[in-house]
């Protein structure tokens, strides 16, 4: 038997994909964190699983159950918010479940960021603007940072800045950014989107944080900031008039997006 961790998305029950929903819906066993998620996730699955919040649980707890779950024969999920591979515990939780000798795989979902971006209607990444985000977190009550990787370090690139795990320190982290980026660079913040209780906060970086403030916003929160933001800048080469198409590619050809 195996242990699925799946990305729940953003929040919504209809942003999962196709896979996460036939995995819940043939769950004995679901383990979800109840603080970032809409209760209507929930209800993809059967009608006789066992739920379990662990918002109020340590690991050893959580890999307890997953544990406990496989055992029994049944088919366990356990759903992470956004996408498994940011800010999920993954890490910690696969490990403790190999040294029990017991299978896991991984199933992908709509990171938080993603669902901000695409709520705020802005691509992250605009020719001759930024190429690059960077997704980060700040340290609060939370695991230190690695030395390298300090948000003066990151804002020295200007790219677009995706923070996470950073709204109550967001006057503090706009001053330390405000060199490099400016006052007048775009920042927006996204309280739980795609969920009830979604809301949007646009501003720069001088501003955002009065915004916040104003909106009392303590959780759940992605905060965006670059002048990508501003959907101003270049046009991409990949679909330019001026572009050379005489050479054919083939279905299975390497080349850039759509």
């Amino acid at each position: 038997m195996t242990v699925h961790f799946v990305g729940a998305g953003p929040g919504a029950a209809d942003l999962l994909t196709v896979r996460a929903t036939r995995l819940l819906a043939a769950a004995d066993l679901v383990l979800y964190p109840g603080t970032y998620l809409d209760p209507g996730v929930l209800e993809h699955c059967g009608p006789a699983a066992e739920l379990v919040d662990t918002q109020h649980l340590d690991l050893d707890r959580i890999t307890h159950l997953l544990v406990r779950g496989v055992a029994g024969g049944g088919n366990v999920v356990r759903l992470t918010s956004g996408d498994p591979s940011l800010y999920s515990a993954l890490a910690e939780q696969t490990r403790r479940l190999t040294a029990a000798g017991v299978a896991w795989d991984v199933t992908p979902g709509v990171p938080a960021y993603a669902a901000a971006a695409a709520l705020v209607g802005r691509e992250l990444t605009v020719p001759l603007v930024a190429q690059s985000v960077v997704l980060t977190r700040t340290r609060a009550r939370s695991t230190p940072m690695p030395e390298s990787e300090s948000l003066e370090r990151f804002a020295a690139t200007r790219a677009t800045l995706v923070l996470h795990l950073a709204i109550r320190r967001v006057r503090e982290l706009m001053a330390e950014i405000e060199p490099e980026y400016g006052a007048d660079c775009p920042a927006v913040v996204v309280h739980r989107a795609s969920q009830p209780g979604e809301l949007v906060l646009r501003g720069t970086v001088a501003t955002i944080a009065d915004a916040v403030e104003r909106a009392g916003l303590r959780q759940a929160a992605v905060v965006l900031v670059g002048r990508a933001l501003a959907n101003d800048g270049g046009e991409s080469f990949l679909y330019a008039p001026s572009r050379d198409r005489s050479e054919t590619r083939g279905p299975g050809a390497a080349g850039g997006g759509g």
